[in-house]
């Protein structure tokens, strides 16, 4: 049995939190757990929001948000704030996709690599890595070759078909 100060209905307290932050961050007022405890219509001590991980966490992004905005404020003081909410949403869905790119490029990249090892064609794939040295680092540095140890390839000895 759940005692009454478990928060079983967390759910609706963090959806009215997502309200106020979002109220505090357009109205440009700093956000604070301090501030967030007056503005919340229901919690009105503000170590019920540092006590709780998920609140916590929820409040430190919106912090970051206000942080950023306002650097980007200070940055271009001529600009209305409706453009700079516009052009901040633009850069942030266009990174959205670009995220959604690098993924998809990923792992087809991985499939495309084990499918042409699964036909035989991995004496191409050292040839096109012999050709270009850096590939073997940078897939790694970006986790394509998770657990993969890179290897440098031997010099491949001239011959007459060559």
């Amino acid at each position: 049995m759940t005692s009454s100060n478990a928060e079983p209905q967390s759910l609706p307290s963090e959806i009215d939190l997502v309200r106020v932050l979002e109220a505090m961050l357009e109205s440009d007022e700093t956000i604070t757990l301090r501030a967030v405890a007056r503005n919340h219509p229901t919690i009105k001590q503000a170590s019920s929001f540092g006590r709780s991980e998920i609140r916590a966490k929820l409040i430190a992004e919106y912090q970051e948000k206000q942080q950023n905005y306002r650097a980007w404020s200070a940055r271009a003081p001529k600009r209305s704030r409706e453009q700079l909410a516009r052009q901040i949403a633009q850069k942030d869905t266009r990174i959205s996709e670009l995220e959604r790119q690098v993924e998809i490029l990923r792992v087809s990249h991985i499939l495309m690599l084990r499918a042409v090892g699964a036909i035989g064609g991995t004496a191409k794939l050292l040839d096109l890595y012999q050709r270009h040295r850096e590939l073997p680092q940078e897939l790694h540095r970006l986790g394509l070759l998770a657990g993969a140890e890179v290897k440098p390839f031997a010099a491949k000895k001239a011959t007459a078909a060559d």
